[in-house]
């Protein structure tokens, strides 16, 4: 199924991966309606600052997951949406727990009985490699045993049941996105990547971090983006739960030296205790076995780490979008 010319819905689509995700959309001429969290200013977050040859062929929605009529409004003449509304920063999550159930748990549970409402066709729902811990073997297929180990993680399991509970009581049409560690231009300032970027564009020579030795899997945001427009597209991932990764693990320690020698600068690092989680609490290692996408839709990452780091500190390099950032304060 292709998704041209389909009413589609975004959710999240203000934030990093969603506004990257509704490019693509409208790109591939889908109609796309986008929901923005609600705010004062009127701001709509990424959105804002598209090209508008792409902002005018969106519908904005001003809105929140957490309103469950509005989410039925919000689906009214859609056949597909993309659920990526959600609370991530896992830091925050350990002071406040409460809002990631009120988002990411009751916030997905209005999005899917609207979607039960509205006969919507295809709901692809987005989940997390944090939800499988620390690995218990790698690489980490869709079989890995769950192990939250923050507040974030634990919001997003029971966010995951509750989605394949719809497809498996009630028949919705449910896809679950798995990506592992995505990064790219846009991220917030909480992620590692941006982290350590802005710091060092900031000119700084001594970075600021947490824990160096975990690994991770960092897949460019183009490729993570394609994943979800394949899964949507693809008849016999209804009902699974895909992976999306690169199949390469990389330390922070690592990935520090390598950012530094891109950006062409020296650095040390030092340890601030802030930004160490609780030892228990700390996903040691993440890889990915992402050959379920490759067999069920054809999809492989295109985009190597040094290529998507090279746009990512070409983008925040440059000096009106490193003003959006503060470089020397934690971003929990």
């Amino acid at each position: 199924m292709s998704l041209k010319n389909k009413p589609v819905a975004v959710t999240g689509a203000d934030g990093f991966i969603g506004s990257h995700l509704c490019e693509e959309l409208v790109r591939r001429g889908c109609r796309v309606r986008a929901l923005a969290m609600y705010n004062s200013f009127g701001h709509s977050g990424w959105l804002d600052r598209f090209h508008p040859d792409i902002q005018d062929k969106l519908e904005i929605v001003a809105g929140d997951v957490r309103d469950p009529h509005q989410m039925v409004r919000f689906l009214e003449g859609r056949e597909i949406v993309f659920h990526l509304a959600s609370l991530i920063a896992i830091p925050f999550s350990y002071h406040s727990p409460d809002s990631y159930v009120d988002t990411n748990v009751k916030g997905t549970l209005n999005l899917l009985q609207a979607a039960r409402t509205t006969g919507l066709k295809i709901f692809v729902h987005t989940s997390t490699s944090e939800i499988y811990g620390s690995a218990q073997y790698t690489p980490i297929d869709e079989k890995h045993p769950v192990s939250a180990q923050s507040p974030y993680a634990a919001s997003k399991v029971a966010a995951d049941q509750l989605a394949m509970s719809f497809h498996r009581s009630f028949d919705l049409p449910v896809i679950t996105v798995r990506p592992f560690n995505t990064f790219g231009p846009r991220q917030s300032a909480r992620a590692i990547i941006p982290t350590i970027i802005t710091q060092l564009a900031a000119g700084n020579d001594t970075v600021k971090l947490g824990s160096l030795t975990p690994t991770r899997d960092f897949t460019f945001v183009s490729d993570i983006v394609k994943g979800f427009v394949a899964a949507a597209e693809c008849k016999d991932a209804i009902g699974e739960t895909i992976n999306l990764g690169t199949g390469s693990e990389t330390s922070i320690n690592e990935l520090v030296r390598l950012i530094a020698v891109l950006m062409n600068q020296h650095v040390t690092i030092t340890k601030d205790e802030q930004r160490v989680r609780p030892e228990k609490s700390e996903v040691d290692r993440l890889v990915c076995d992402a050959s379920k996408a490759e067999n069920l839709f054809d999809w492989k990452p295109t985009v190597t780490l040094d290529e998507g780091l090279k746009k990512t500190i070409e983008w925040f390099s440059d000096n009106e979008n490193l003003a959006l950032y503060k470089p020397n304060r934690y971003n929990i």
